[in-house]
Parts: structure tokens; C-alpha cells; sequence
């Protein structure tokens, strides 16, 4: 396996390696997609000819026209006979934020300010997983619910929701279309005090990446949570899938301990 690195003006671009699974003219693509993206090739900009990326990349150029090709059927620039090929694409100018502090308000707040669709709401048997987080009995009962939120009416992210059978009937699939989940557990009389909280990455499966509007196998933030009561019971177990170019998660850190052990820890 050999491995080019790419080089533009001084800059290193990501490593583009000979025999991964990944043909070489789609790491090109990707590493070219990405820096449309973060907006280094600007909307109007042109992008690089065939020859200057082949020699960016140390690629042939039949391998840089398959990328330049992939980026125009994706929308993302227009080529041209002669003037070679511009950038098409204007990121989204809405981009949902969320705050590690003040968790539970900044939630209430994204679900007061976006738009929901409810793709599924059933009652359900619990599976492993759900039951091990709200602690029930395997095949138990459980309310769960698939839901899209948008903001300005693009789809951001993926929502599957379950809660207890008793909890989720104080509520239907109408009220979930319009009020946040914390307001519906506290209109139905449970008192919220804490959460447990991953983030991970995944993938776009079929379903997903219609929902959100993603090519299949997209990249995915991936945030698991479960909301705790009073007593300390799981009243609620969600696993959001967000696209990553509409949604970021933002923290505040300070520098703490002394100098012999000094750690980053989340602001208070």
C-alpha cells in the first residue's frame, strides 16, 4: 500500500493511500468535498484544473477527472469546456447549536424554535438495549417514536425516542408533533433533574439518509441520552442522528488543577 500526501502552497491535504476499499478518484472527491464545505473553495471560486490536482495528489489525471466529475453530478461545482470548473455551493445559513451547559434548557429551546415531523409512533416491545437503559425487563413495553426536526425547513436531525408504556400514554403522536418531550414529561407530571449523555459517530443507513436528505453512508453525529426523574428512575431513552453540516455541538472549557496535574474540565 502506498501513500501520497497532497501539498498546495505549502498546506499538507489528508494522506490519499493505494489500495484501500476507497478508490483513489473518491478520496480525491472527498477531500476536495470537505474543503468546499469548510468554505476554502468559496462559491464562484474556481477549484483546481485536472492537471494542478493530479499533481496536488500525485494522481493521474483520468483519477482527478472522476473526482471533478463526482463533485459536478453532486451539485457542488459546474464544469466548463475551456474554463474549467466552479464552485456551486452556498452552505446552509441556519446551523442548529447546542451547548453542553444548560442542557435540558438549550433541548426545550431547539424544540420550541424547529419543526417536527413524527415518521413512526407505536407501542413496541423493549429490546436489549432500551431495556438495560430505562431499566426494564427485556420485551417489556415501551412507547417509541421516530421523528425529523427541521429548521427553516431543512431536515437536521433523526430522532428515536422511547419512554415507559405508563409514561408515554399521558401523551399521543399529536402532542409529540407539537411540544417538546421534556414539556410533554412535565405536563404529564414527571419532574426531570438530570441526564446522562454520549456522543459518538455513525453512519447513514437507507432510511436515514432519506429522511435527512444525505447520499448513504454519510457521515452522522450521533447523541444517546437518557433523562432521569426526581427518584432517579429513566423516564426517557433518545438517539438523535444529526448531519454534521447543520448541526454542531459546542462546549466551554476551563483549565483546572495545579501544575503538576492540570486538565480541561467543563465550565461551571
Amino acid at each position: 500500500m502506498s501513500q501520497t500526501i497532497a501539498r498546495t502552497s505549502g498546506t499538507v491535504l489528508p494522506l490519499v493511500e493505494e489500495g484501500l476499499r476507497t478508490p483513489l478518484y473518491h478520496q480525491v472527491y472527498l477531500v476536495l468535498r470537505n474543503k468546499i464545505y469548510d468554505g476554502e473553495y468559496a462559491d464562484g471560486a474556481l477549484l483546481p484544473s485536472e492537471q494542478e490536482t493530479a499533481q496536488m495528489f500525485g494522481v493521474s489525471r483520468i483519477t482527478t477527472q472522476r473526482a471533478l466529475n463526482e463533485l459536478a453530478a453532486e451539485g457542488l461545482c459546474v464544469r466548463e469546456q475551456g474554463r474549467g470548473s466552479r464552485v456551486t455551493f452556498k452552505p446552509p445559513a441556519a446551523v442548529v447549536q447546542a451547548d453542553a451547559e444548560g442542557l435540558f434548557e438549550n433541548l426545550l429551546q431547539m424544540g420550541l424554535k424547529t419543526e417536527v415531523e413524527v415518521l413512526e409512533f407505536d407501542y413496541v416491545p423493549a429490546g436489549a438495549d432500551v431495556a438495560r437503559a430505562l431499566r426494564l425487563e427485556p420485551g417489556q413495553e415501551v412507547q417509541r417514536s421516530l421523528r425529523i426536526r427541521r429548521l427553516d425547513g431543512k431536515a437536521f436531525s433523526h430522532l428515536t425516542t422511547c419512554v415507559p408504556a405508563d409514561i408515554g400514554r399521558t401523551f399521543g403522536r399529536e402532542d409529540l408533533a407539537k411540544q417538546p418531550l421534556l414539556v410533554l414529561l412535565e405536563r404529564g407530571g414527571i419532574k426531570v433533574s438530570g441526564a446522562e449523555q454520549t456522543i459518538s459517530a455513525n453512519l447513514a443507513d437507507a432510511l436515514v439518509a432519506r429522511a435527512l436528505g444525505m447520499d448513504l453512508g454519510s457521515p452522522l453525529l450521533s447523541v444517546s441520552r437518557v433523562v432521569y426523574d426526581r427518584n432517579d428512575r429513566p423516564v426517557e431513552y433518545i438517539t438523535g442522528l444529526y448531519r454534521p453540516d447543520r448541526y454542531q455541538y459546542r462546549m466551554t472549557l476551563s483549565r483546572v488543577g495545579d501544575e503538576r496535574a492540570r486538565s480541561w474540565s467543563l465550565a461551571g
